[in-house]
């Protein structure tokens, strides 16, 4: 598929170009809306009748490769855990699982949260007890972890489940239920993740942002009641099964300059809260990051790291970023970055990154 974003004032002006054509991958935000697509020349044409604004900063991706020794063998853990390597949805990060030569024995600075509805988390554990601080720690026979999380009901809800993002599902959703639910949340003035697929609609809050300062939030629990009943009377019906939010910790000894670095790369926005280490998404494309204290250094390369990938014009742009911010070029062709204490990104286009 090809992908273009738009610039759009509302969730309701990218929602109009949900009904042209029929088999495109839409995901619809506040600001606008990323289309992917076979053909985008019908899609252009309508873009441009509706006055949205193509720009290219909105066609980054963040995916994760896994180096191991035994590729078949971490590859069915992590296919197991996430329900796919790639996202049934098409919604990322997406994983890719790789050769690598020789062990790199000690634990990752790079480790994975993965939450699912109950019902998945039980069916991917098959039996295995997880450990950790939390109780929810599951390792591949290579020492790659996931904290696999089950979700829960959202308060005040039928359908939707809080997985750190609020979400629910609805297969076979027409246009109008998405010309529905992008007015209500226009109304509502709250941002809503309105991803859009052959498949059905996936609505996403976001991670945390259907949070108040006790519970769930009364005017996203109202938008969801809203959302709920519009859905009922189409007769649609939600399906939890495809849901999950993936994100990613990285630990470090210089947490304010590790993430520093992420945030410039990525064109990231610092989460507000101050207890809080997480950096996002402006548009809710990509994924969450975090960071975690490390109390001593980690020499070895992890067998995780992260694929990147940019319009070929923003190349360069993201590799000077890249050093500015404290980071090293480590390879060329495609470029190999590491951030100041050595986690590593591999830099490159749609043509260049191996897993795109």
């Amino acid at each position: 598929m090809t992908s273009v974003w738009y610039d759009a004032p509302s969730h309701a002006a990218g929602a109009a170009l949900a009904t042209n054509p029929a088999n495109a991958d839409l995901d619809i935000r506040s600001t606008g809306v990323r289309v992917s697509v076979d053909d985008l020349a019908e899609v252009s044409a309508h873009a441009r009748e509706l006055g949205l604004t193509e720009n290219p900063e909105g066609l980054q991706t963040l995916d994760v490769e896994i180096q191991a020794t035994d590729p078949t063998a971490v590859g069915t853990f992590w296919d197991v855990a996430l329900g796919g390597l790639q996202d049934p949805l098409r919604r990322g990060p997406a994983f890719a699982v790789r050769k690598l030569e020789e062990p790199r024995p000690l634990r990752n600075r790079i480790h994975v949260d993965v939450v699912r509805p109950e019902a998945e988390v039980i069916r991917a554990r098959a039996g295995r007890e997880p450990s950790g601080a939390f109780g929810v720690m599951l390792a591949d026979v290579e020492g790659n972890e996931a904290d696999l999380v089950p979700g829960d009901p959202l308060p005040g809800t039928t359908d939707w489940l809080a997985l750190f993002s609020a979400m629910v599902f609805y297969p076979n959703a027409t246009p109008q239920f998405v010309t529905t639910v992008a007015e209500l949340a226009d109304a509502a003035d709250l941002p809503l993740l309105i991803d859009v697929r052959r498949e059905g609609v996936l609505l996403d809050s976001g991670k945390d942002r259907w949070e108040g300062d006790d519970g769930a939030d009364p005017r996203f629990v109202a938008l969801a009641q809203q959302i709920e009943a519009a859905a009922k009377e189409l007769g649609l019906r939600a399906d939890p099964a495809p849901l999950r939010f993936v994100q990613f910790g990285i630990d470090a000894m210089d947490v304010p300059a590790v993430r520093a670095f992420w945030t410039r790369l990525l064109g990231y926005e610092e989460d507000p809260r101050m207890f809080l280490t997480d950096i996002r998404d402006p548009r809710g494309l990509n994924p969450v990051l975090f960071f975690q204290q490390l109390e001593e250094a980690r020499q070895q390369r992890n067998r995780i790291r992260f694929e990147l990938a940019v319009p070929e014009e923003l190349l360069a742009q993201r590799i000077a970023t890249a050093v500015s911010a404290g980071g090293r070029v480590l390879s060329e062709n495609p470029y190999l970055v590491a951030d100041p204490e050595g986690n590593e990104v591999l830099l490159g286009t749609r043509k260049t990154c191996p897993s795109t």
